[in-house]
């Protein structure tokens, strides 16, 4: 089984919630909820789990949950199938 950690910056109330690239190893994250009461990190989850393909409950936030710059753990996945969904065509 799998399972690989990827930084991601992320950027709440944005007009839409995208992935925007990756920048020196870290994923760049457009949000459109604002970071109240874990509304961005519910966002986050959510787009993740719908470009990777995986549940919801695959994914967590293990390091930063009240700041911008997080690290998230995804089971199932490795690295280079985490680069090859999230990277633009």
């Amino acid at each position: 089984m799998f399972r690989a950690e990827i930084s991601v910056r992320v950027r709440p109330n944005s007009a839409k919630s995208e992935v925007v690239g990756v920048t020196n190893g870290v994923w760049q994250v457009r949000v459109s909820a604002s970071p109240v009461k874990g509304k961005a990190n519910k966002e986050l989850i959510a787009l993740l789990s719908r470009l990777l393909g995986v549940s919801k409950s695959r994914i967590g936030i293990i390091k930063g949950h009240a700041t911008r710059d997080k690290v998230i753990v995804i089971d199932g996945l490795s690295q280079e199938d985490i680069m090859k969904r999230l990277s633009p065509v």
